[in-house]
């Protein structure tokens, strides 16, 4: 074995402890939990959208929604469409009935197309197309079916062939509003036709391309049901712990793995893509490293098709192997072991799996408690549903980790830029799910009033003074802020109130603000980032708002990514720490913090919270994970790629400067020692300079 090649130790980028309330497990009268019951509460909504983490019971609430649907508003039938056959067996006979219920959920075996022999290819698809057709023409009321069996089916059979029907697509991030994501077209097109009834669900409403998920005017109809990640994990039973890091290796992936492997945990592996950096291109090799460097191989388990592999301390654990597709029998095998019924309730039936391309969204083995993924993935969604698979409640499951193992960028190396590509959107990955496990903000200007059901404090609410409030159910903060600007539309209230995080991904995911805001500190104004590159966005995601509300969801947006921020910092989140670190309690606990300093402030909030820089605190985290001279030369790759003020920055900020001028009655000083301020006349300057090169070209 190679000298240990790694720097570190496992650096928990953020960590939430939870109450264990049980309140997201307990079932009502009708067999609901807390999830279900908010989205059957919608239930007559003729499109609607459910945003729930994984393990919240999305299937099940969508067939509580369909068998209403079906008996009591006139659809002729139900099709629920998934991203790949396996996620099929969600939506598998359940007898509600059992459980309060006034009806079971029935899918007739051929109805089920996951379920018909084959593998997940374009080709099979295309023949269940013909399927499709015969269940429409039928009066059976569910078919289940795959997201490309659906699309060759309404290719051919035409968008009118699925009127009065209610169509369910799971995993909803799969669509794009881009024209050329087909599924995405198609749903276009009823939504136009308006014949049909569409359920959409998905644990992460955005992509990992940054690409918008529904047209504006498409999402604008759909009715928003969300039950946010810190409800799930804090009304759960067991799980008390969720730690979320990132951990840099130098060399060989396979050098360094033991030092994040702990083989008394239940641990997925994501190993990487053969094309990945990371890879050895020898995917079959991979596998018998890592279970070479658990301990001695002791055979294959003739029943299960689990590798038995003895420890150094005598005990013996099984390994699934997931990678090695030579053997279509022996696959099959494995995995038939790991789906079978009988033995979801033995958390001795496998102890690690290790796999590429499966195991990630939808995959349910309850008892997993550590999602190691080596390499950056694809995309942030990948990532989230990565996680996804270590969130699920199980007896005597108290804590849950997710580490990403990655190579750290050598600035000696030619693939330099690529290196650090990777490393930005695995720190994007992690910013990202810190906001997706961050309690909900409620924002509204001073003196706006108390919300029901938030705790203000001691003295409760009070007139006159900066409140702020938590709804300890649903986990929610509600923050006064002096200076903020109110939507005016209610598509931009919407936004506010359900979308900040898709705005936050597109911001996390921006190149630029990621590069300057953690490796060009030095030389970039939290402003630049927080005011011109959030606003960009904004603007680009929201063209047809007005420029009041286009700033209302900007300054929204960077009140809930900073605070989360800033509650990670405060919680103890950027310690060196291993992941039971005791600082590490909860981000909620930071929250709290800044809660109490934000009572005695008394300034105009929003300004304080422009003027930070939002990537402070991933840094904090970065500089203790990351080799101090590796950073440095990253640091200096990324200053050498500064450019001068392009023409749309430079509008921006002469927008901004004409702002200040209206506020304080002059306009910004070239010569001022605020270096905002100065960089707004620079933008005047800039934007003066753009406009008479340009009246010159046109004379």
């Amino acid at each position: 074995m190679a000298e240990n090649p790694t720097n570190k130790r496992t650096i928990p980028s953020v960590s939430l402890t939870t109450a264990r309330t049980g309140a997201s497990t307990k079932a009502d009268t009708m067999g609901m939990r807390p999830m279900q019951q908010r989205a059957f509460a919608h239930r007559g909504e003729q499109y609607l959208l459910i945003k729930s983490p994984p393990a919240s019971g999305k299937s099940r609430a969508l067939m509580f929604v369909a068998l209403d649907k079906l008996h009591n508003q006139g659809l002729k039938q139900a099709i629920i469409v998934v991203p790949e056959r396996s996620i099929g067996g969600s939506f598998a006979d359940e007898k509600l009935s059992a459980y309060g219920f006034w009806a079971d959920w029935t899918v007739k075996p051929q109805w089920n197309l996951c379920n018909a022999p084959g593998i997940d290819d374009v080709k099979v698809a295309k023949s269940k197309v013909k399927a499709v057709g015969e269940f429409l023409a039928s009066g059976d009321p569910v078919l289940v079916c795959t997201h490309a069996t659906f699309r060759f089916a309404v290719d051919e059979l035409g968008i009118a062939a699925f009127d009065d029907r209610l169509i369910a697509v799971d995993e909803f991030h799969h669509v794009s509003s881009n024209p050329d994501n087909r599924l995405g077209n198609q749903l276009g097109q009823f939504i136009t036709r308006d014949k049909v009834h569409i359920v959409a669900m998905t644990g992460s409403y955005f992509r990992g391309d940054a690409e918008a998920v529904l047209a504006p005017q498409d999402e604008a109809k759909f009715e928003t049901v969300t039950y946010t990640y810190y409800e799930q994990l804090n009304g759960y039973d067991y799980l008390k712990s969720l730690d979320i890091g990132y951990f840099f290796y130098t060399g060989r992936y396979l050098d360094a793995i033991m030092k994040v492997l702990d083989p008394s945990m239940k641990t997925i592996v994501h190993i990487p893509n053969v094309n990945a950096r990371e890879s050895t291109k020898d995917k079959h090799k991979e596998v018998e490293e890592i279970m070479d460097a658990l301990g001695d191989w002791k055979g294959v388990d003739p029943v299960t098709g689990f590798h038995r592999i003895v420890l150094p301390d005598g005990r013996t654990i099984k390994v699934a192997d997931l990678v090695d597709d030579s053997d279509a029998t022996e696959r099959s095998r494995v995995l038939a072991s790991l789906k079978d019924p009988a033995s979801r309730s033995n958390r001795d039936n496998v102890d690690i799996i290790i796999a590429l391309g499966m195991a990630k969204e939808g995959f349910d083995w309850i008892w997993c408690e550590h999602a190691l993924t080596v390499g950056y993935r694809s995309s942030l969604t990948e990532i989230i549903q990565i996680i996804g698979r270590a969130t699920r409640d199980a007896p005597g499951k108290e804590k849950a980790r997710f580490t990403n193992l990655i190579a750290e960028p050598d600035a000696a190396e030619a693939q330099v830029v690529a290196a650090i590509n990777d490393t930005l959107k695995a720190i994007a990955a992690s910013l990202l799910m810190e906001q997706v496990l961050a309690p909900r903000f409620e924002f509204t200007p001073k003196n706006a009033g108390p919300k029901e059901g938030f705790d203000y404090g001691p003295g409760g609410y009070q007139e006159g003074k900066r409140n702020v409030g938590f709804n300890e159910e649903s986990g929610q903060f509600h923050f006064e802020i002096n200076g903020l600007i109110k939507p005016e539309s209610e598509e931009a209230t919407r936004v506010c109130r359900e979308d900040l995080n898709e705005v936050i991904t597109a911001f996390v995911q921006d190149k630029t603000a990621l590069e300057r805001g953690l490796f060009d500190r030095d030389n970039t104004i939290p402003e630049e980032l927080t005011q011109l590159r959030m606003g960009k966005i904004v603007r680009d995601r929201y063209p047809e708002l007005s420029e009041t509300d286009q700033e209302a969801i900007r300054q929204h947006a960077i009140a809930a990514l900073n605070l989360t921020q800033q509650a990670k910092q405060l919680a103890g989140g950027g310690g060196d720490g291993g992941v039971d670190q005791k600082a590490n309690t909860a981000l909620l606990d930071g929250v709290r913090r800044i809660a109490m300093d934000v009572r005695e402030l008394d300034i105009d909030l929003i300004d304080l919270i422009d003027r930070i820089n939002p990537f402070d605190a991933a840094y904090a985290v970065l500089s203790k994970a990351m080799d101090e001279k590796i950073l440095k030369q990253v640091a200096a790759t990324i200053a050498a790629k500064r450019v001068n003020l392009s023409f749309e920055d430079a509008r921006a900020l002469a927008v901004r400067a004409a702002q200040f001028k209206k506020e304080r009655g002059r306009m910004p000083e070239i010569t001022a020692q605020d270096a905002w301020e100065k960089k707004m006349a620079e933008g005047v300057a800039a934007y003066a300079r753009y406009r008479a090169q340009q009246k010159a070209a046109n004379v």
